[in-house]
């Protein structure tokens, strides 16, 4: 049984664990919930809920295990929830309001632009399995362990959105 002063001690320890943690991860958190919803304040609402998740469930977590892979499930899952809570019809009046950005370099600026309208369009499970492989450079193992899936079920998601961004990008582009 822990003391007040022993108590104090290891919610110090605790708070400053966290601290760390949401420090050295919290770009990798929303720059994903941004590739994810496509909109800056949607993703800091996204990444902020992440974190208020990890400092709930710190207690359960390994000192010393990577929680990158934690970190990424839980930030797929609150953007999954964001994007059924928004609901279809204020994402298909997002998707018609994008327009290019008349600032924007030719060349890079307009492809990454494109790409980033056609991951919006994706399938959610297509999205996360093409961002987390592809532009985060997990290897298919932890996209399907964070995923909850098979393998080849994630190899097949991310082959469907690289055909599909393809298509996408190919069209707009003209």
């Amino acid at each position: 049984m822990l003391t007040g002063i022993g108590r104090e001690v290891e919610q110090g320890a605790e708070r400053a664990r966290f601290e760390r943690l949401m420090a050295e991860h919290e770009r990798l958190v929303l720059r994903t919930a941004l590739r994810l919803l496509g909109h800056v304040e949607e993703a800091r609402d996204a990444a902020q809920e992440v974190f208020l998740k990890l400092y709930r469930n710190l207690g359960r977590m390994e000192p010393g295990r990577d929680p990158r892979p934690w970190l990424y499930r839980v930030t797929v899952n609150v953007c999954h929830d964001l994007q059924r809570h928004r609901g279809q019809e204020e994402l298909d009046e997002n998707q018609a309001a994008d327009k290019p950005d008349p600032e924007a370099a030719a060349g890079l600026a307009e492809q990454r632009r494109l790409v980033e309208a056609g991951l919006r369009r994706l399938p959610e499970k297509e999205r996360a399995a093409v961002v987390l492989r592809d532009i985060e450079g997990l290897t298919t193992r932890e996209v399907a362990e964070i995923l909850g899936s098979s393998e080849a079920t994630v190899r097949s998601q991310i082959a469907s959105a690289r055909l599909k961004l393809r298509g996408f990008v190919g069209r707009k582009s003209g």
